[in-house]
């Protein structure tokens, strides 16, 4: 383990070497990472790299970047279980034994857990006293969203107590507001709702 401090950014590398001959399954099919997360849950940060042939018997070196905007620590291990720190117990392996798969996956996914993270796949293979290695790489922008009733709690009741402490002079004031805060209310609570969508929404009341 070893950690290096950096300053207005935060990269994460997991490193995990693996040899010997896999058990390759018969399918295995490239598909992209979501990169919307929502706080508070799940988040699999999806790297595929299907085999050929002659990688069957390849030794695979995965190394997993973060990039973000904490104040920056680097984790190094060797062994897919929980980081330390700022990733103790948040961080899992669900790839597969084959190593086609090598995706991790984020609980308890944070409000600072955007950024850019990258899959860099390395395999090493030896054919008819051939050295050869390939190297695949997947990055992948994550955006955290808050989810619905989150904002709902915050902006409502930020927009509500603010409504409350002004001194009204008319009850035209009253008027206007009202409906307003509803509205918005309504909004919020009709689906899960971006920081985009909510700036967008915001300027047309």
């Amino acid at each position: 383990m070893s950690y290096m401090l950096m300053k207005d950014a935060m990269c994460v590398v997991i490193i995990c070497v693996f040899s010997a001959v896999q058990e390759v399954r018969l399918v295995c099919v490239d598909v992209a990472s979501n990169t919307e997360a929502t706080v508070g849950g799940v988040m699999n940060l999806t790297c595929i790299y299907c085999m050929k042939q002659e990688e069957i018997s390849a030794e695979t070196k995965v190394d997993w970047f973060y990039t973000g905007s904490l104040f920056c620590c680097i984790l190094l291990y060797l062994k897919m279980k929980d980081a330390e720190m700022y990733w103790k117990g948040r961080l899992t392996w669900i790839g597969s034994k084959d190593l086609q798969d090598i995706s991790i996956s984020i609980v308890n996914v944070s409000a600072n857990d955007f950024g850019t993270y990258e899959c860099e796949v390395s395999r090493f293979f030896e054919f008819d006293s051939f050295k050869h290695s390939t190297t695949k790489k997947i990055t992948i922008e994550l955006k955290v969203k808050m989810q619905g009733k989150m904002l709902v709690t915050k902006l409502f009741w930020f927009l509500f107590t603010s409504i409350i402490s002004m001194q009204w002079k008319s009850v035209g004031t009253r008027t206007v507001w009202l409906p307003t805060l509803f509205k918005i209310n309504n909004f919020l609570c009709s689906k899960k709702v971006s920081h985009t969508n909510l700036i967008e929404f915001l300027f047309t009341i």
